[in-house]
């Protein structure tokens, strides 16, 4: 009977760990996402580029009022950054019109395109750290 009872103690304390270690790689997951949105955000406050909404031009941190405003509203859907690009800055929810970039010097783009290639840049400059 004891050795039951000590199989038992081994097999909760290896369920624990378990369940530590699985919480610990989602906590970094969230971290990582967490960080990708506020460089991308970060980003988009501090460019040069202007941000093109239903045909109206507006600057980086203006986009980025509008872009944290979606964001609440999505936040549960939301559980990638490619998800948060999706949905809170690349298309207008009412028109269906996606947004477009204008850099100086070259030509709009599509900005899920552009946010995509931020954050592909971002993280190859993180896995190079």
């Amino acid at each position: 009977m004891k050795m039951v009872s000590s199989f038992k103690a081994a097999e909760t304390k290896i369920r624990y760990l378990i369940l530590l270690f699985l919480s610990c790689i989602a906590f970094n997951v969230a971290a990582t996402v967490d960080d990708e949105i506020e460089h991308l955000l970060s980003f988009i406050k501090s460019t040069d580029c202007l941000y093109e909404r239903n045909g109206s031009i507006y600057s980086g941190e203006e986009a980025v009022v509008h872009i944290k405003r979606k964001q609440q509203y999505y936040h549960d859907e939301i559980n990638s950054t490619e998800s948060f690009i999706r949905l809170t800055a690349t298309k207008s929810t009412l028109s269906g019109k996606h947004y477009f970039i204008n850099c100086p010097g070259e030509n709009s783009v599509k900005s899920e395109v552009w946010l995509l290639e931020k954050l592909r840049e971002y993280r190859i400059r993180i896995a190079g750290d």
